[in-house]
């Protein structure tokens, strides 16, 4: 449980959860590029990604937040947890491209910065920014905390204090965006978390693994599940079906991350519903008679289906 004196804190938090591929080369941004649904040829030194790494089916494997450090390198973060399976799948790609594709977690230190609040010129979405060394990417904001990602050389840190990696974690939660764990793999495609909404589908550049399921599910018309923010007074976990009072005998979703509420009164959690039943029937956590779980409004806009 997080004090409440700290919910208000601002400082930073060890993200030891999350670690680094490096790919290195002539060629790494043309071949990271060919398997992501984001574009890295066109990727500007000021900008960062999210993206998706996704199955023959459509799939998501692994979700990264990326960048180019320079003209040969792509830097991703992604969940520790699928870093070893998504690294060997990446490489049987490689074929003859110049790149080089290793684990550098242990050559970085990655913490996430938390402000008190969002001031309306504050930057945008995934603008980065470099710092003394290290590489401050802007995330979407959450519980009213700005957010940073800081990524730095291992045994350095940001000069700010430190805060509890749960309070981090309940602020992403209630940003609306969540990171792919191994409790979710191949289990969504990305417009289940929104991904298209908020920067992590680009539908102009060219294929990559499940692009043209990615794309049929965008341009078929209404999209059949979405993320939510839920709200329970159970702990919750990723991996965690949720049934709705339309359907008792069919589970309408599926928590993807969780977190406590700072002072430890409730549970907040990014889960991939049916539309049908988040709008229309009373929600519950396990089973059809668990604890009842409310909806939260999302921190940012969708965009329409096209």
């Amino acid at each position: 449980m997080i004090a409440s004196s700290s919910v208000h804190a601002a400082g930073a938090a060890p993200l030891t959860h999350l670690g680094v591929i490096r790919i290195a080369g002539a060629d790494a941004a043309s071949f990271i590029h060919n398997q992501l649904t984001q574009d890295f040829l066109l990727l500007p030194p000021n900008q960062a990604r999210l993206a998706a790494f996704c199955s023959a089916k459509g799939r998501m494997q692994a979700s990264f937040i990326g960048f180019k450090p320079d003209a040969n390198t792509v830097l991703l973060v992604c969940s520790r947890d699928l870093l070893e399976a998504t690294l060997k799948r990446l490489r049987m790609f490689v074929l003859r491209a110049k790149a080089v594709l290793n684990d550098a977690s242990a050559e970085f230190a990655l913490y996430g910065c938390l402000g008190p609040g969002t001031p309306p010129a504050s930057p945008a979405a995934w603008s980065l920014a470099a710092d003394a060394g290290a590489t401050r990417i802007q995330l979407y904001p959450g519980a009213g905390y700005s957010r940073e990602l800081w990524l730095g050389p291992a045994g350095k840190r940001p000069e700010l204090p430190e805060i509890p990696t749960d309070l981090w974690l309940y602020a992403e939660v209630m940003s609306g965006l969540a990171t792919i764990s191994q409790a979710l793999y191949e289990a969504l495609v990305p417009q289940m978390l929104n991904y298209e909404s908020v920067g992590g589908v680009n539908f102009k550049k060219g294929c990559y693994p499940g692009q043209e399921v990615v794309a049929r599910s965008q341009f078929r018309g209404t999209l059949k599940r979405r993320a939510y923010i839920l709200r329970g007074k159970a702990p919750m976990h990723a991996g965690q079906e949720i049934f709705s009072a339309l359907d008792a005998d069919q589970a309408c979703g599926v928590v993807v991350q969780a977190a406590a509420e700072p002072d430890g009164s409730a549970w907040v959690a990014i889960a991939a519903l049916q539309v049908s039943a988040a709008h229309e029937a009373a929600l519950a956590l396990g089973d059809p008679q668990g604890p009842a779980l409310a909806l939260l409004p999302l921190p940012y806009a969708l965009l329409d289906d096209i």
